[in-house]
């Protein structure tokens, strides 16, 4: 029987470490706007907070080999967890349905991207949805 999926809590710099040597990917729930005014982390899909349950089908798609996903929002407060929520229990209803054989570890971003970009690490400005890495 597959594990059920699991959520907890990442730093941005476990995130580094962990971001090279696995089958990660990183979620961006803010607005579109957000997004391109303030710049997202490298390599970031963007899958709107508004839209995101019905997005899920799309997204279960990208996430097609992944180990991890990481979700963050603008400080990862409220929209990010809250989506991060709702993809778990997505994942567990496609589990107990034996659509999928295992589910991707799930992360919130601690502090989300004002945590991340205050911390100096990689922000991109490109304004790409699905991000390829600046």
């Amino acid at each position: 029987m597959a594990s059920l999926p699991s959520l907890s809590y990442i730093s941005a710099t476990d995130l580094i470490r962990l971001r090279p040597s696995s089958k990660l990917a990183i979620v961006d729930v803010r607005d579109e706007r957000l997004r391109s005014d303030l710049g997202h982390i490298a390599g970031s899909w963007n899958f709107e907070r508004d839209n995101f349950s019905e997005k899920l089908p799309a997204l279960m798609g990208k996430l097609e080999g992944q180990e991890a996903v990481v979700l963050h929002c603008g400080k990862s407060q409220h929209s990010g967890p809250a989506c991060a929520n709702k993809l778990v229990e997505h994942l567990a209803t496609l589990l107990s349905k034996k659509e999928i054989e295992a589910a991707p570890q799930v992360y919130i971003l601690e502090k989300g991207f004002t945590g991340w970009a205050s911390a100096g690490f990689p922000v991109c400005t490109c304004g790409e949805a699905f991000c390829e890495g600046c």
